[in-house]
């Protein structure tokens, strides 16, 4: 039992008394959300270790700062804390939203595992059950994503888009007062907070693609992590889920994109194949790229990269780098 060597004073080859961990530390930030999906990411690893699993809530810059996230940067701002705690050995492994996660590897660090996705579509949360094609003209939509604002001014050029922070429950409040008169979120973290309810539509990925990575969580360890946490953290690896937002994120690696590029994408595995889809919207939404290829697995030893060059080169040459603001797509 993983239990019983984590507990057990062991010999190296030199004869050097060596001890395993008896805790996991679990780093995570300390929003509701993440401390709800942190919570399951721990039992799954206390249960395939046999050891006690503890959160160690950690405050990252986004989290401390009110500004939008395309002012902060973005891309990483929910990252860098969680990083340094794990790097200066506050935590054995931390949890990461994986749509928020940089595409450049992290210098001695390493995903060292991707759980099962859950749902990657986008909610509409409306007042008196509305959905997008039944909001008045006018109406009062908030996000904070450059994505979800370029796609909404797409949909209904008419609405008001509302640049909104805070967390779920802060923004479906702004509903419920009568602030704004919907707001956009994410399917998997309305699930995991148990708020499902408050959903009035769910968007279609074929239509409205979602950020690269939504609704998969990555576990981060340093590069040389302790045995037992090793194996733990593979015990939940889920390999689908790794091709899926392996090629979903390379697309925006290739790019070079950031906060300020409204891409969205989405990728599936069937009958062999992979297949992927990406769109480049105008931060104004008036104009949009695609591009979407396939791939069948056993045709290539890295088919997530390879499909994603595929599309991301298309995307380029059909001009994608015009369509964004100067910097955010190379």
């Amino acid at each position: 039992m993983l239990r019983e060597r984590a507990a057990r004073i062991q010999t190296d080859r030199r004869g050097a008394a060596a001890v395993t961990v008896e805790l996991i530390r679990l780093g995570t930030r300390a929003s509701a959300l993440a401390m709800a999906q942190s919570q399951t990411v721990a039992d799954s690893l206390a249960k395939a270790s046999g050891l006690p699993v503890e959160l160690v809530p950690i405050t990252t810059e986004g989290d401390r700062s009110k500004q939008s996230l395309s002012t902060l940067g973005g891309t990483g701002v929910f990252a860098i804390g969680l990083r340094e705690a794990l790097r200066d050995g506050r935590c054995d492994v931390v949890v990461h939203s994986l749509k928020d996660l940089p595409t450049a590897p992290a210098e001695g660090l390493m995903i060292a595992g991707i759980p099962k996705r859950a749902d990657a579509r986008d909610a509409v949360c409306a007042r008196d059950g509305m959905t997008l094609d039944t909001l008045p003209p006018g109406a009062t939509v908030g996000t904070g994503s450059p994505r979800r604002a370029a796609q909404l001014r797409r949909r209904r050029p008419d609405l008001e888009v509302v640049d909104i922070r805070g967390n779920v429950d802060t923004r479906l409040g702004k509903v419920a007062s009568g602030d704004l008169d919907a707001v956009m979120l994410a399917a998997a973290g309305l699930a995991r907070l148990g708020r499902l309810e408050a959903v009035t539509e769910f968007c279609t990925l074929d239509g409205w693609p979602t950020a690269p990575g939504q609704g998969a969580l990555a576990i981060e360890t340093v590069a040389k992590p302790d045995r037992v946490v090793r194996s733990a953290v593979a015990s939940i690896e889920h390999r689908p889920t790794r091709l899926t937002v392996t090629a979903e994120r390379e697309v925006l690696r290739i790019l070079e994109a950031g906060c300020a590029a409204p891409i969205g994408a989405h990728a599936l595995l069937d009958d062999g194949l992979i297949f992927l889809s990406a769109r480049v919207y105008s931060p104004d939404g008036t104009e949009h790229i695609t591009s979407a290829h396939a791939l069948y697995l056993d045709d290539d030893p890295r088919p997530a990269e390879t499909v994603a060059a595929h599309v991301a080169r298309e995307l380029l040459s059909l001009g994608a780098g015009e369509l964004v603001p100067a910097g955010s797509i190379s």
